[in-house]
């Protein structure tokens, strides 16, 4: 069997890997390189377990240190992976630094270069993940986009040889998800806040404006909180207590996360991959950036962006989203597309 190696780092990607590697598995021999990027005990630990799904082979300890520090260090241990394992091709996903180095570290080694999540575009380059995701998709030699808009990002930047317009894995993952939380919902109809970008969390005086309107709801809202955040809650005095309309809770496995998006009526989030679950689950969205990469949210009230106007989020909640249209993301087949496209450009071309 042709050999894949299959890079992973951050949370996003190891769902995005589960369906996957269930697809690929059946025509190539499969390793994962986990980077380090972010450890999840929850995530390693539940989703491996309850999907099935084969740990790591290697496991890099790479993810300290500023974002050149970081890349610099994972380039050099995927290397030393591809030396000694070499694959006939490389999976990459995303847009972490994780992905980038991944990338890198095969086109220095010729081996070929598959990009799942191709073509997304915020066209903020102040965004390292934007950095990312164009400097791999011009290395890659297969590139799955999950829709038509990601196509056109690729043509428009000259990209258009080995392009495929698959739809969206993460679909697949969801499914995957629901068939393992059951259909027992409670429907609490609250509201679920992500978030964990810097610009959000980081920012003192910005954090004091957004829990003051998340406290100012008059729907109960419930905020998985990173430890990060926690902390600058905690160094600048602003107690829980202060935000009696906002219930804190630790962070949750996915499955818990999609469990909690299921069970909520609107989800305010800075989070890309959220945005489309939130889409795909047919749940309100409130983006808290100035930009995003999955615009097809947008439509009809979907999803809205909100950035300096913190004040509007209220009347945005109240407003009914318009037509909802279906199949923007595929069908929740991509991982079985793309393996049969691999499978047949490595065993019949």
């Amino acid at each position: 069997m042709k050999k894949i190696g299959i890079v992973i780092g951050a949370r996003p990607q190891f769902i995005k890997h589960a369906p996957l590697e269930i697809a690929l598995k059946k025509y190539f021999d499969i390793f994962s390189i986990h980077t380090g990027q972010h450890y999840d005990q929850k995530m390693s630990d539940v989703f491996f377990d309850q999907l099935n799904i084969n740990k790591p082979k290697y496991m890099l300890n790479a993810g300290t240190g500023n974002h050149g520090q970081m890349t610099g260090l994972m380039l050099t241990k995927i290397e030393e992976v591809l030396l000694n394992d070499k694959p006939d091709a490389m999976v990459v996903y995303g847009d972490t630094n994780s992905t980038l180095a991944g990338a890198l570290a095969a086109s220095k080694l010729h081996i070929p270069i598959i990009h799942v999540e191709a073509g997304l575009r915020s066209f903020n380059r102040e965004m390292p993940e934007e950095i990312n995701r164009l400097l791999t998709d011009h290395i890659s030699n297969y590139l799955f986009a999950p829709t038509n808009i990601a196509v056109e990002n690729l043509k428009n930047e000259g990209i258009d040889k080995g392009v495929y317009q698959v739809g969206d894995v993460m679909y697949d993952a969801l499914l995957l998800a629901k068939k393992v939380i059951g259909k027992d919902y409670s429907y609490k109809n609250q509201i679920l806040v992500t978030l964990h970008r810097p610009y959000n969390t980081d920012v003192v005086v910005r954090l004091k404006r957004i829990l003051y309107e998340l406290n100012g709801l008059n729907i109960p809202v419930i905020f998985p909180i990173h430890p990060r955040t926690k902390s600058v809650l905690d160094k600048n005095a602003m107690s829980e207590n202060l935000y009696p309309n906002i219930c804190f809770i630790d962070p949750v496995s996915y499955f818990d996360l999609v469990k909690l998006q299921l069970e909520s009526s609107c989800i305010i989030t800075d989070s890309g991959g959220i945005q489309k679950e939130a889409y795909l689950l047919k749940k309100k969205c409130i983006t808290l950036r100035s930009e995003t990469e999955w615009v097809e949210t947008l439509e009809n009230g979907w999803n809205t962006l909100v950035y300096d106007n913190l004040g509007d989020i209220r009347d945005i909640i109240k407003a009914k989203p318009g037509e909802y249209i279906e199949g923007l993301y595929g069908n929740g087949k991509t991982a079985i597309t793309i393996a049969s496209i691999l499978k047949d450009f490595f065993y019949i071309n």
